[in-house]
């Protein structure tokens, strides 16, 4: 048995795949003051209940928003940032770029580490690596003091150029460990890459979370075995593979959209097995949506994504908005929408939908755990589309009529019924989600319409259909176990270990004796980590006098001078796909090589609960033209191989299906709802 626990803003999920397929699964709210109540708690119901024997899990997955939570929510460690002198600004100058272009209102997300905890060290190592100035000991000593006086927690260490010459970082490590029980974060530990602001914003980032982390995985980890579990864990990581609890530890940068990559995974996956290699992936839970396009069944990746500043995109093309982190990571787009987004009426009368989040205390309005401002779920619940009689199998009961009042006191602000006020949330809710998917689709020149969308999470099926209209997406697909979707692909994740190494060579000089040369130290690297595994390599090229790089394909060696070729025009093929345009004739340099070792995981085909139910109906709204009807609503075992027409409700244990007038479900071979506007 292999177990996978999967902590969100408002909701814990724990999912158990047995050895014939068969499911045990819980769902229970987040304890955001100590998440390990809640994995307590679902994993009690689980082995109380006799779904789970803690002797028969040989395996267990976690994926965790922790480190992203904390640094959203400022309450990171107290950390310093140590770097050459004259460099002390470069964390708040940053790349000079604004999300908004005409915003005079906009401001920068406050500094991580403030200037007073920015010290300075004389040092140089020139950009060859040859030492210009030999590191000033005694001035790092008065740092040191300078820290001391400051309770520091946790500090980062940014040198210029020690990406390609380590060696005043690992003085100052070594003389800083001896001097007291911070954690120290090197940067050619974490980022050994050339760009000296998403090096120092990368460390910082790492520096900051590591004593939040560290604590959380001691507390999940004694949590578990109180319980009785004695299999190993694993971590889920940004990039979409899963690795050991001491590399999280003590990279938690790596892990900060552990949650989000495991859904892109899972969609990946799942779309493969069941004949949809081209998905984009959506997943919408409580508190955020995310937002990814899969082809040809591989999880898209990219090197670098911002966390905060409204949206939090990976690879994008303009930021500026948030916290940059340079790791390996699954490319989406997450903004903040979920079904405990907060409803509000602004000072222009205009509704509004998030990106403020109720989470999961007190939560929504109907949860009746004192919330007082309505959400989405509320808003879902008075148009009849969410069972009254409680989510999550019943185990979470919902108030409508305290729901209703509280809509009904932003209706009269709106001077629009109650219903019409819900409905416009709904729709509002929706057209922020399609920003995230525009995000990853047509705004890098994918269209839509030319994809399956592969809705899951608690309230992602809920919405589906309506953002499959207003992107024109022809089939809307939700897997089975939506709502727990997140938490199927931890368990279909491989172990994975990314290494890179600089180069900033020109492609007319690099030979092939070189790409093999540096092909070998990232090879020999990563089979150390991972021996046995398959070998991924990539590498990062650009126009020479481009700030921004592409990552292309490099086959398996031994390579021939013809492969060189191949690489500027796989380079200009990409670029021409990225941006519109290639610039024939102008010089190509490689900056980076990169490899990515992986050792795949079984895939764990989910067996579709068979059990039905006695259909009923309940009425449910559908704007002013159609009104409330009265809708049937089924069980996922009650949809047939054959169309059936909307409107209708489809009720899973962790997720709600809407397919609304004028659309049509049937259900495939693999046990997914396939939804389709009628013609």
């Amino acid at each position: 048995m292999r177990l996978g626990i999967d902590i969100g803003g408002t909701f814990t999920d724990i999912l158990a795949v047995h050895g014939d397929g068969r499911t045990s699964c819980v769902k229970v709210p987040s304890t955001p003051e100590n998440y390990g109540n809640a994995i307590r708690e679902g994993l009690r119901f689980l082995i109380d209940s006799g779904e789970i024997e803690t002797s028969d899990i040989e395996e267990l997955i976690h994926g965790t928003t922790v480190a992203a939570n904390a640094i959203l929510c400022g309450s990171v460690a107290r950390t310093g940032l140590i770097t050459t002198k004259g460099f002390r600004d470069v964390l708040e100058i940053g790349r000079l770029r604004t999300p908004r272009l005409y915003d005079l209102g906009w401001k920068k997300p406050s500094m991580l580490v403030p200037r007073y905890l920015r010290f300075e060290v004389t040092e140089r190592v020139r950009f060859d690596g040859t030492i210009a100035a030999p590191l000033d000991e005694d001035g790092l000593q008065t740092v040191i003091d300078l820290l001391v006086d400051e309770n520091i927690e946790s500090i980062a260490v940014c040198l210029l150029n020690a990406y390609v010459n380590p060696v005043h970082e690992k003085r100052i490590g070594e003389i800083l460990r001896s001097h007291g029980p911070w954690d120290v974060t090197l940067s050619h530990d974490v980022l050994p890459e050339i760009k000296e602001f998403e090096r120092t914003s990368t460390t910082v980032i790492n520096a900051c979370v590591i004593p939040v982390v560290r604590t959380y995985l001691e507390t999940f980890d004694r949590t578990i075995r109180e319980l009785g579990l004695e299999s190993p864990f694993w971590i889920m990581q940004s990039g979409g593979g899963i690795t050991d609890v001491e590399t999280a530890s003590r990279f938690p940068v790596r892990i900060i959209e552990s949650g989000p990559a495991a859904g892109v995974v899972a969609a990946a996956e799942t779309g493969k097995h069941s004949g949809y290699p081209n998905v984009i992936a959506f997943d919408m839970g409580g508190t955020t949506a995310k937002a990814s396009l899969v082809e040809n069944g591989i999880v898209p990746r990219a090197t670098d994504f911002e966390i905060g500043g409204g949206i939090s995109l990976a690879g994008r093309l303009m930021g500026g908005g948030g916290y940059p982190v340079r790791t390996p990571c699954v490319d989406l787009a997450e903004i903040g929408a979920g079904g405990g987004s907060l409803l509000r009426v602004d000072e222009g009368g205009v509704l509004q939908v998030g990106p403020e989040s109720a989470g999961a205390d007190p939560g929504p309005v109907s949860y009746r755990k004192g919330g007082q401002e309505p959400t989405l779920t509320d808003a879902n619940l008075v148009l009849g589309y969410l069972n009254p009689d409680g989510l999550a199998g019943g185990t979470l009961p919902l108030d409508r009529g305290i729901a209703l009042d509280a809509i009904g006191r932003l209706s009269t602000r709106l001077g629009l019924s109650v219903e019409e006020a819900a409905l416009g949330a709904h729709r509002i809710g929706v057209a922020r989600m399609v920003r995230a998917v525009r995000a990853v689709s047509s705004e890098r020149g994918r269209d839509p319409r030319n994809y399956v969308l592969f809705a899951s999470g608690g309230s992602g099926p809920l919405h589906a259909v309506s953002m499959a209209d207003e992107l024109g997406i022809p089939i809307v697909v939700v897997p089975p176990a939506p709502g727990l979707f997140s938490t199927f692909g931890l368990l279909a994740a491989p172990l994975q270990f990314d290494a890179v190494k600089s180069s900033l060579t020109p492609l007319s000089d690099m030979t092939v004796d070189q790409l093999t040369e540096d092909f070998a130290g990232l090879d020999e690297e990563a089979l150390s980590r991972l021996p046995d595994a398959e070998l991924l390599r990539t590498a990062d090229l650009r126009y020479v006098g481009q700030s921004h790089e592409l990552s292309v394909p490099v086959p398996a060696g031994p390579w021939e001078a013809s492969e060189l070729v191949n690489l500027g025009e796989k380079f200009e093929q990409r670029h021409e796909q990225v941006y519109g345009h290639r610039s024939e004739g102008d010089p190509i340099e490689i900056v980076a090589f990169r490899i990515q070792a992986t050792i795949p995981s079984s895939y764990p085909r989910v067996r579709v609960d068979e059990s039905a139910s006695e259909q009923v109906e309940r009425p449910a709204y559908f704007g002013s033209d159609l009104g409330w009807i009265d809708t049937a609503v089924l069980r996922r075992a009650e949809v047939r191989r054959e169309a059936m027409a909307g409107p209708m409700i489809v009720e899973d244990y962790d997720a709600t299906t809407l397919v609304p007038p004028g659309a049509s479900c049937r259900l495939d071979g693999f046990g997914n709802i396939l939804i389709e506007r009628d013609p």
